[in-house]
């Protein structure tokens, strides 16, 4: 990872920087490949200010942030989640890396791999069992990214971004 970047647990006053990190990653990500519309409809609804605000306080809800020592401008964040939303066929004590995003200048710099380091250390700290995530089949460099680092396809949800329901691969990881 680059030397001029720290991961900290984010607190709740990080709220508009996290949210406005979260839908500029997000539409970086995939208005390319889906209806304008409905993007922005998702942005506006699970990516607002108030909504990150309400996650940042959820019971066992940890976000972390990647920023700059230098000018402390966040460059990726991720989010872990207790839980499994009904999700079927999971491991014991599941948790969720419900996010995980970086800015499109801090990909391939090392960033990821420690923002990920740092949800699997807090999730092992928790005591949890297994880690699980959600991803779009067709977002390929994030599947490379979650086999490095020993994911497993075990099945698929449905994810809805706006009017569109996709298909989210669910792949988990033992983490004890």
């Amino acid at each position: 990872m680059s030397e001029s970047v720290v991961i900290r647990e984010a607190s709740f006053e990080d709220a508009p920087r996290i949210a406005s990190l979260a839908q500029r990653t997000f539409l970086a990500a995939f208005l390319a490949h889906n209806d304008p519309m409905d993007m922005h409809s998702y942005v506006q609804e699970a990516l607002s200010v108030m909504k990150i605000s309400q996650e940042l306080v959820e019971e066992g809800s940890v976000f972390f942030v990647a920023e700059s020592k230098i000018d402390r401008a966040m460059v990726g964040y991720a989010k872990l989640r207790p839980g499994a939303d009904d999700v079927p066929n999971l491991g014991p004590a599941p948790v969720e890396l419900q996010r995980i995003y970086l800015d499109e200048n801090a990909i391939g710099k090392g960033i990821g791999t420690a923002l990920m380091k740092r949800c699997l250390s807090r999730a092992i700290a928790d005591g949890y069992r297994t880690l699980w995530l959600g991803v779009w089949e067709e977002n390929h460099l994030a599947l490379s990214f979650y086999r490095k680092w020993g994911f497993e396809v075990i099945g698929e949800h449905v994810f809805r971004l706006g009017t569109d329901d996709q298909v989210d691969l669910v792949l988990e990881r033992v983490i004890q």
